[in-house]
């Protein structure tokens, strides 16, 4: 029931990736403000996740979750009803607060409730989050382009309204206590500039930004440059989907690779995988030459995602680990909201193709980092 609700909640986003451009463009909107409307989700889900974190662990997941569900229901419909890039705006914010649940809630329910290892629970929590990303890619551009895109919000708005009924058949907290804030603000703050400086750790946040900066690009830039060579909505369903599919075929060989020579090579791998395949995908103008690159760039983020996940386990202590893995999901979602906009806003003022370019700009730094790693790794191992 878990994993179910877990692919229900995770799948209102997907959905909206291959048509929010275009719907926003459709109102009017340039492609500045198109980046900021798709950005903002991202924005105001960072310190939402953190703070509705923060109320599962004092209060269990179960009531958070159906009322983030009801609000991700209201939140779709609103769309249908969005006259202005104004108010998409808006409506954008009041969905961003309201996903914000699922992540901490879901991973909680997941997480108590597990009868067998942790780690092989995780990895059903992360092909459902990962099956939601497909289907919901997949059929959203073919709806989009066939339906119109009020059919993808309706749809969506019904899919999380059931959801929501199943939400309420979730058992509840098995001896759940209430979460102590026993630490002051000033002590938090040492802790996440410690955890961010961290060997292993610095690598993970980076590449992270990195790859969700790139990808809050892509999501903007990806419909508005195909639209350039008469593709649809559907065209970028496509796209995105393969790159989703490539990502979750890798996941288990890389998972594997990653133990067994450690997080920092495959990280180095896919990252350079990753920067090839956006630094190529602006040259090719037709559908079967960009399934190229978009699948090579699955299989990058595939290759590295197992190890800057693992790697945080790694260098985080277990009483480290919930806000190690709190700034992760920060960093990922941070690079979304400021890729997005940025590189729309680069689109609006230079052009679209300069935008992509740039879009996997920060991976260089991460690359760097990466290496960095590996021979202060070296080094620590030779040292006697």
């Amino acid at each position: 029931m878990i994993s179910a609700l877990t692919f229900l909640s995770f799948l209102d986003t997907p959905l909206l990736i291959p048509i929010m451009a275009l719907f926003a463009t459709q109102l009017n909107a340039g492609v500045g403000m198109v980046g900021f409307i798709i950005g903002i989700h991202a924005a105001v889900g960072t310190p939402a996740s953190i703070y509705f974190g923060r109320i599962v662990d004092r209060f269990s997941y179960k009531v958070p979750l159906i009322l983030g569900l009801m609000g991700d229901t209201i939140g779709l419909f609103l769309y249908t009803v969005c006259r202005t890039p104004e108010q998409l705006l808006m409506v954008r914010m009041l969905h961003g607060v309201s996903s914000a649940v699922a992540g901490p809630a879901t991973m909680s329910a997941m997480v108590e409730y597990s009868r067998t290892s942790k780690g092989k629970v995780m990895a059903f929590y992360g092909i459902s989050i990962a099956m939601a990303n497909l289907v919901g890619q997949g059929t959203s551009g073919i709806l989009g382009s066939k339906l119109g895109y009020n059919s993808v919000f309706l749809i969506g708005a019904g899919m999380m309204a059931v959801a929501t009924l199943i939400a309420f058949f979730l058992p509840g907290s098995k001896g759940h206590e209430h979460a102590k804030n026993s630490v002051s603000f000033g002590e938090n703050a040492k802790r996440i500039i410690n955890l961010i400086g961290r060997k292993g750790l610095t690598m993970s946040y980076t590449t992270i930004f990195a790859q969700f900066f790139a990808f809050g690009a892509i999501a903007t830039l990806l419909p508005l440059y195909v639209k350039n060579f008469n593709m649809t909505a559907f065209h970028v369903g496509m796209l995105l989907a393969v790159f989703t599919l490539l990502f979750i075929i890798i996941q288990m060989p890389s998972g594997r690779i990653s133990d067994r020579i450690g997080r920092v090579v495959p990280t180095i791998i896919g990252l350079c995988l990753a920067l090839v395949a956006l630094l190529v995908l602006p040259s090719f103008h037709t559908f079967a030459l960009l399934v190229i690159p978009m699948a090579v760039y699955g299989l990058g983020y595939g290759l590295f995602f197992p190890s800057v996940s693992a790697s945080v386990a790694d260098h985080a202590l277990p009483e480290e680990r919930g806000m190690a893995t709190g700034i992760f999901y920060a960093a990922l979602t941070a690079g979304v909201a400021i890729g997005a906009p940025l590189m729309g806003w680069i689109g609006q003022t230079f052009s679209v193709r300069l935008a992509m370019t740039l879009a996997p700009v920060f991976m260089v730094p991460a690359i760097i980092i990466a290496v960095a790693t590996l021979r202060a790794t070296k080094t620590v191992k030779v040292t006697p």
